[in-house]
């Protein structure tokens, strides 16, 4: 579940690249960085989950097959330190 969550902030993320970067083409590919993070449930701290890499490219997917990002393809890089970040969009 939290990487659903993680999935559709980075939607979000992606949604205001767009807009402020005024992308009118198609963004065919968004690349990824996550380092080690921790998403807490029902905004309780005790249950901390890190997120999964295969289960955050699962989520990406699909959340994105009901928005313009449908055809997109995520490149998910592990890296240290504990936050992610898009690092790069391709249209």
């Amino acid at each position: 579940m939290h990487d659903f969550l993680l999935a559709k902030e980075i939607i979000k993320q992606l949604d205001r690249i767009v807009f402020e970067q005024k992308l009118s083409v198609k963004v065919k590919k968004v690349y990824i960085e996550l380092g080690q993070v921790a998403m807490a449930h029902d905004g309780h701290p005790e249950h901390l989950e890190d997120i999964s890499e295969e289960n955050l490219q699962f989520g990406l997917e699909n959340i994105a097959k009901d928005t313009p990002y449908r055809d997109t393809q995520f490149f998910i890089r592990k890296t240290a330190g504990e936050s992610w970040k898009i690092t790069d969009i391709e249209v």
